[in-house]
């Protein structure tokens, strides 16, 4: 039996856990115990914290294992490159992990390498001169972090100090990131990559909040953009994937589309999107089982993808701006559309990051479920 070491433990890495189980590969998991609902599930777990690399390559080492990977976790990565490198398996350079996991340094990548974004500065906590330059709104966001923490839109000069205290207060390096606010149409490209070719699988459309946080509450795909815009995101993203030496397994870009059909990269994950994007609405939408085409990268093991499905799936999450889901979500074995749902908390929540969410509900159907 193949083993696998899978770095971190709570929710986002169950789907993984659960696909390893179905295919009979000996899963082993890495993370501090409080959250890791993994921990009875996976056949092995150790209480290390995912960023000790080097506890991480020891156990793998005596271990034995025959791949690394993650998913849903952009500083988990850092780990899988590092050991993979180490022990000789699958993984992306991991002289390039900061690079794609560090918001300023991505951001300076796609300026050298032509890759549309916006214009951006950094910051340790304190307004730079530069910034006063820019043209507001402004987005602040910590240079390491994801699901929406530490995110803000500034309209004015006089709130951008706060804002920065904030995100740098959520940043691990205590950093963010300043830049222009894109205004525009949300989407993500879902792709996996081996041997540094790339097969984009599906483009999904993101509504968010509104300002000044813009917290995920809906996912859908495919994304409904015309035939020329798709081609035109495609090869943004491909172009952005070769810049940041991503040669091996899932990834995760967001992108916005202004109105005269403008593409600004925002930002990419080297590993599968969250939110059920890549664990659950992939399959939906397309037959691709993204989660098998994950672990067989790490094995070095992979066929080029087949989709052969083509539906539409997406995702709803609950929070106090989405309360009229909750009945929907409470009675969803009346819709036959809804293939999973679930309320995780009773009370709902005016939502600042994506953990403040309180449910969601998944669908497959033959168009966009709620026509919305």
């Amino acid at each position: 039996m193949k083993k696998i070491a899978i770095i971190g433990a709570s929710y986002l890495q169950q789907p993984l856990v659960e696909k390893c189980k179905e295919l009979g590969v000996y899963s082993i998991c890495f993370a501090w115990e409080e959250g890791a609902v993994c921990k009875d599930l996976c056949d092995k777990f150790y209480p290390i914290s995912t960023i000790d690399k080097e506890a991480i390559l020891k156990v793998c080492k005596e271990e034995k294992i025959d791949g690394i990977t993650t998913i849903a976790s952009d500083v988990a990565t850092l780990t899988v490159n590092y050991v993979a490198e180490q022990m000789g398996l699958v993984g992306n350079p991991d002289k390039y992990s900061q690079t794609s996991t560090n918001k300023y340094l991505m951001r300076q990548c796609f300026m050298e390498h032509n890759v549309p974004s916006p214009r951006f500065c950094l910051t340790d906590g304190v307004v730079p001169e530069v910034s006063k330059s820019f043209r507001f709104p402004v987005i602040v966001k910590p240079t390491d972090r994801s699901g929406s923490r530490g995110v803000e839109k500034v309209e004015r000069m006089e709130d951008l100090q706060k804002a920065v205290e904030r995100a740098c207060n959520e940043s691990f390096q205590k950093k963010a990131v300043i830049e222009e606010f894109v205004e525009g149409r949300e989407i993500s490209v879902e792709s996996i990559s081996f041997k540094g070719k790339h097969y984009v699988l599906q483009i999904t459309d993101k509504v968010t909040t509104e300002a000044p946080f813009f917290v995920e509450i809906e996912h859908h795909q495919p994304a409904s953009l015309p035939e020329d815009i798709q081609t035109k995101v495609k090869a943004i993203v491909l172009n952005a994937l070769d810049a940041l030496h991503i040669q091996y397994g899932a990834s995760h870009a967001e992108l916005k589309i202004a109105k005269d059909g403008d593409i600004r990269v925002i930002e990419i994950g080297a590993r599968m999107g969250g939110d059920f994007i890549g664990s659950n609405l992939v399959k939906l939408s397309t037959g691709y089982d993204f989660l098998k085409g994950v672990i067989d990268v790490a094995f070095g093991d992979f066929e080029e993808p087949k989709l052969t499905v083509n539906k539409f799936a997406g995702v709803y999450f609950l929070s106090e701006e989405t309360k009229h889901l909750k009945p929907i979500i409470e009675n969803w074995n009346n819709y036959p559309e809804i293939v999973e749902a679930a309320i995780t908390d009773n009370e709902l929540r005016r939502i600042e990051c994506s953990a403040d969410r309180s449910g969601y509900l998944i669908y497959q159907s033959d168009r966009r479920f709620l026509n919305q």
